[in-house]
């Protein structure tokens, strides 16, 4: 089987792997499985790629994963499972393997005020500086997620084609300045396509994917280049004397502030008070330093390009303070 152009989709029959909306807003997960069967389906560029999505999107019980089927004689009723599982000893079925096609999953995302959120493509293109410069130019499948028009920001999938394969590894790499949930680049965890379920009313979406014209390919950096880096200065200095840090909690301020110094005029407003409330939300978790990471996002500020401090020092402030009043509300 050739698995550079390919997808495998994992159907859970009986089970629901879209979430489940009722009238009163209560949301649902998706319903746990433990057996699986697994198809392998070629996928020959983006279009294909699309027409996929659109018939995924109306089979409630299916999903993907990054990996590749590892035998195919055994991937009915089985186990998503990279590993041999050491209580059970349940053999892995699937692989790592690098992928032609590569998703975004972006949550709570800044948008312009007042933007319609059934405007899939706008609100596509309201996110896009955030991400790497590749993707900007590149032609996406937008496709939103259960909670987007619902809870506030872009809440979105992007979907795109690169122009040479690319490992689970890589993408970790190439994306950890990215605002993105890194945690879809391993071989066995679920892409949700499903659209959700709603219990006595309508979708508030009309449509739920769309497709944001652009190049055909992302143009991927060399692999030489997507060899993982160190958190910058920035943010290894917020380290607090006498409490051990993860490496995670340090990228995760590293990635906000490279949102900011990667933001263009026009934006640069608005993406210091997102990232300043993100960092709001670590501060009341007590990982990060309240003056230390102010400074930190008020100079990548200026690093792009700002030139009033003191209003980079006012934006930081009242996003850091909005960011803990929501955290602890």
């Amino acid at each position: 089987m050739d698995d550079l152009d390919a997808m495998t989709v994992v159907q859970a029959p009986g089970r629901r792997l879209a979430k489940l909306i009722h009238a009163d807003g209560t949301v649902e997960a998706q319903q746990r499985t433990r057996t699986v069967n697994l198809h392998h389906l070629r996928v020959e560029g983006l279009a294909a790629l699309a027409t996929l999505l659109e018939e995924l999107a109306r089979r409630p019980d299916t999903c993907v994963v990054r990996g590749a089927i590892l035998d195919a004689d055994r991937s009915q009723g089985v186990r998503r499972l990279l590993h041999r599982d050491p209580k059970t000893g349940e053999a892995p079925t699937l692989r790592e393997v690098p992928r032609r096609w590569i998703a975004l999953d972006v949550d709570s995302l800044p948008v312009p005020e007042g933007m319609d959120p059934a405007d899939l493509e706008a609100n596509a293109r309201a996110i896009l500086p955030l991400l790497p410069a590749p993707f900007r130019v590149a032609r996406l499948v937008v496709q939103a997620t259960a909670s987007h028009g619902i809870k506030p920001g872009a809440r979105l999938r992007l979907w795109a084609w690169c122009n040479r394969p690319v490992t689970s590894a890589e993408a970790k790499a190439w994306l950890a300045a990215a605002p993105v949930d890194r945690s879809l680049y391993s071989a066995a965890q679920p892409h949700y396509t499903a659209a959700p379920l709603f219990i006595a009313q309508r979708d508030h979406l009309p449509r739920r994917l769309a497709v944001l014209e652009g190049m055909e390919a992302v143009v991927v950096p060399p692999a030489p280049l997507l060899a993982p880096t160190p958190p910058p200065p920035a943010a290894t200095a917020l380290r607090r004397p006498g409490r051990p840090y993860s490496g995670g909690e340090v990228m995760r301020f590293a990635r906000l502030l490279r949102v900011v110094q990667d933001a263009v005029e026009g934006e640069r407003h608005r993406l210091l008070f997102w990232a300043s409330c993100r960092a709001g939300e670590l501060i009341a978790a007590g990982i990060l330093d309240e003056t230390s990471a102010s400074a930190a996002l008020v100079q990548a500020a200026m690093d792009s390009g700002g030139k009033d401090r003191r209003n980079a020092e006012a934006t930081a402030r009242d996003g850091i303070a909005r960011g803990q009043a929501e955290a602890r509300a």
